[in-house]
């Protein structure tokens, strides 16, 4: 084991919670953060804010927090937003892990580590048979996260890398962000 890892090993376990509608404003704070780092101007933190009103009670979304220690009166740090979506290929639900955000000051403690496994466990309590996700190929850490966890571009069956890609329908964002 990495010194590193060994340092992150010997830390209090991180409370981690699924977000209720109690759970609305820190979740709003997290994701403009993360839009923000992004360099992003929109949304707009109002458009953030609804639509997390509306995401944080479908049935189909759970934003997922954690704070670096397990005391109760720790603030949310950190967030993944994970969505469920049923998969002919699979013959059951698959999720997509759309989002994972640590704020700087809690980055190197494992938690976005451990809000990625709290992910996995809340989807194989729905059934999912797989977690999806896309990462920035300019961003390092994240991708190092991701292949340690376990997640590959390649796909056994076809025998190549997996691409996600994107066609912008409407530019919601401006044309620098699309």
């Amino acid at each position: 084991m990495s010194t590193a890892r060994r340092r992150i090993a010997e830390r209090p376990a991180p409370r981690l919670w699924v977000a209720t509608p109690d759970d609305a404003q820190v979740v709003t704070e997290l994701l403009g953060e993360f839009r923000d780092w992004w360099g992003y101007e929109a949304p707009s933190d109002d458009a953030i804010r609804e639509s997390v009103a509306r995401l944080i009670e479908d049935p189909a979304t759970e934003f997922l927090l954690g704070a670096p220690a397990a005391e109760s009166g720790s603030p949310a740090v950190g967030l993944v937003q994970l969505r469920f979506r049923h998969s002919v290929w699979t013959g059951s639900d698959d999720a997509w892990l759309e989002d994972l955000w640590v704020r700087e000051s809690a980055r190197r403690t494992g938690l976005g580590r451990a809000l990625t496994e709290f992910a996995f466990e809340r989807a194989r309590a729905r059934g999912c048979a797989r977690i999806q996700l896309d990462v920035n190929t300019a961003n390092e850490n994240a991708k190092a996260l991701y292949e340690s966890l376990g997640f590959s571009p390649f796909q056994k069956a076809v025998g190549g890398d997996a691409l996600y890609m994107t066609r912008i329908l409407q530019d919601v964002r401006g044309s620098a962000q699309s």
